[in-house]
């Protein structure tokens, strides 16, 4: 692969800038500011950003077939209406843990959406991912292979990417494995998205850096 020039198009500071969503319809970038509580959406015409605050740590955004977004707020799905800055609650999850708020999440190629939880504490806990599978400290990166057959996932303290077997018509997972265990340098992994050759690329918290990995072979590529 040739070398990959990195440009910044938005520089607003952002705390936790995370969720990165292209929104082909609007030509624009979409993306959250976590606990800066920001949903942000840069114009590639414009080359200007807009940003609507909400009420709580919002940590990962998605499109709608009918338009606008739907994005993970505190511990509750809501939907976004851009134009009119309309946040409306859909459903909550884990009322019985007043600590949690959601952390990554993303959209299957059937459309269902995915997001883990986490505490808002500086030790590990044990977390619930709600009908899926538990035992988790910071759910974090996640998406699908290009045949929709593999759902890959990242527990960020277990320093490893993981694989599921998928079911698209069902959601189910499972036969769970480690494809790549993080290196000491490398850091704590973090979001991640696949490539259009099947490659998975993780940005790696306190690293700065980000990593392709060969999903295949289990090997890192740059």
């Amino acid at each position: 692969m040739s070398s990959i020039k990195i440009e910044c198009v938005a520089k607003e500071g952002y705390r936790i800038g995370e969720s990165p969503v292209w929104d082909e319809k609007e030509s624009a970038l979409v993306c959250v500011d976590i606990t800066g509580r920001k949903v942000c959406r840069w114009s590639s015409v414009t080359q200007q950003v807009q940003a609507i605050s909400v009420d709580a740590p919002v940590s990962s955004v998605a499109l709608r077939k009918s338009g606008d977004y739907v994005i993970t707020l505190g511990t509750r799905f809501a939907a976004l209406k851009w134009k009119e800055q309309l946040v409306t609650t859909i459903t909550h999850v884990d009322k019985d843990k007043p600590n949690n708020r959601f952390n990554d999440g993303k959209v299957d190629p059937a459309g269902r959406y995915f997001a883990g939880t986490m505490a808002e504490e500086i030790q590990p806990a044990v977390l619930e991912i709600v009908k899926h599978f538990d035992q988790v400290d910071i759910s974090n990166g996640l998406d699908w292979s290009l045949d929709h057959k593999t759902f890959f996932y990242i527990d960020s303290l277990s320093y490893s990417v993981d694989a599921f077997d998928y079911d698209l018509q069902t959601g189910k997972i499972g036969n769970r494995r480690s494809i790549y265990r993080l290196e000491k340098e490398e850091k704590i992994p973090d979001g991640m998205c696949i490539d259009t050759e099947g490659k998975l690329w993780v940005a790696c918290y306190d690293g700065g850096r980000v990593i392709r990995l060969d999903p295949e072979t289990g090997k890192s590529l740059q």
